[in-house]
């Protein structure tokens, strides 16, 4: 069986390991911009030896922001900073893809470490949208309903992103399909109160997402993986289920999605979720199963033992770490060590690798970046 520090092919790409670094907004960004802060921060860890690492959610237009503070690709303005941190992160040999999001009706609150509620026009903030005028909870505004000629605009924003994506040099995409923002307000019943063809069956509250992926699908380049983030459950009685995300997950393989990043939660701040060590990877076993796609297991992976367990245990083919990989950028590099697993070190830090560790060479990476043609820690 694979197990955690083994390769990863993904059409074209080859990922070199199956540690995967998961979107987790920094809000950092003005305009939309990438900031220096957002070069470090993404630089420590594609130093750090990831296999994967997925920039945060970046909007696909200014409205789509959960905060004043995210990223964009609504202009070509925010293409540069990001190609920049693509492009060395690719000299470090890791794959960087972008997560592709719009916050619905959880868009327009504060900074992921102040206050959370809708902001006012006064407070730098703007009116959220969503499947119905339905509000997520306390200290959030009423969103405005999206009509049929609004969500048809909204796919061409996905597509435009996608493009900038494309010219950014990023290796990857992932729609960002999850934690109650937009395109899981259209999937659950809880959110979706729309009588129209957006609405009320499984096919309709479906349909938003399978537009969004097919037509990115469509201008990703066919060499290029592409990925999804979708919460399993609502984990609230009659919302979203993991029964309805494994059938969502075969129409979306035949759609040319290649990867499902599986999450869980976020509809609803009601929602009581039992978070503890890999409580979400039995989700991510399910759709591999029975969608038979591949999966990205997330939530508490902490220890090498448990992401190597659960790769070659085919509960997932690759393990995303979120909070471990803000505690230590080089968590990568320290797991090989306890597994007994090569890997290769940035030849600055061979004086700290163990004994017979093999050095990468930067200078020897042929940079991409563009191409010659052609709440809190959510995202």
């Amino acid at each position: 069986m694979p197990h955690l520090f083994e390769s990863l092919t993904l059409r074209d790409v080859v990922l070199p390991n199956r540690i995967g670094i998961p979107p987790m907004c920094q809000y950092s960004a003005q305009d939309g911009i990438a900031s220096d802060w957002h070069f470090v921060h993404y630089g420590s860890r594609a130093v750090g030896g990831a296999g994967l690492m997925i920039v945060e959610a970046t909007a696909v237009m200014p409205e789509g922001r959960i905060s004043p503070g995210d990223l964009g690709l609504w202009n070509d303005e925010q293409i540069e900073p990001l190609a920049r941190i693509a492009g060395f992160g690719q000299q470090q040999g890791c794959v960087v893809a972008v997560q592709l999001a719009h916050a619905g009706r959880k868009a327009s609150v504060g900074l992921g470490w102040q206050g959370q509620g809708t902001l006012s026009a006064g407070e730098g903030g703007w009116t959220p949208v969503a499947p119905s005028a339905l509000s997520f909870g306390e200290n959030y505004a009423v969103p405005e309903e999206l009509d049929v000629g609004e969500i048809g605009n909204l796919v061409d924003h996905f597509v435009a992103a996608a493009g900038r994506a494309k010219e950014a040099g990023f290796r990857a995409i992932e729609i960002h399909a999850a934690h109650g923002y937009l395109l899981h307000q259209f999937l659950s019943p809880l959110s979706n109160r729309r009588q129209d063809s957006y609405g009320g069956s499984f096919e309709n509250r479906t349909r938003l997402t399978r537009e969004v992926a097919a037509a990115v699908r469509a201008v990703w380049p066919e060499r290029l993986p592409l990925f999804i983030r979708l919460s399993a459950t609502d984990w609230i009685e009659d919302g979203w289920n993991v029964r309805e995300t494994v059938e969502l997950c075969r129409i979306l393989k035949g759609l040319g999605v290649d990867v499902v990043d599986v999450s869980s939660g976020g509809l609803l701040p009601t929602a009581q979720i039992p978070a503890g060590p890999g409580f979400q990877t039995e989700f991510a076993a399910r759709v591999r199963r029975e969608a038979d796609i591949a999966t990205a297991a997330v939530g508490l992976i902490t220890s090498p033992a448990q992401a190597d367990h659960i790769v070659r245990t085919s509960q997932a083919d690759m393990v995303l770490l979120g909070r471990e990989m803000l505690r230590n950028p080089y968590w990568p590099l320290t797991a090989a060590k306890a597994l007994d697993q090569a890997t290769t070190w940035p030849r600055q830090y061979l004086r700290a690798a163990p004994p017979g560790s093999i050095g990468r060479d930067p200078a020897l990476e042929k940079p991409k970046g563009r191409p010659e043609s052609s709440r809190p820690l959510e995202g």
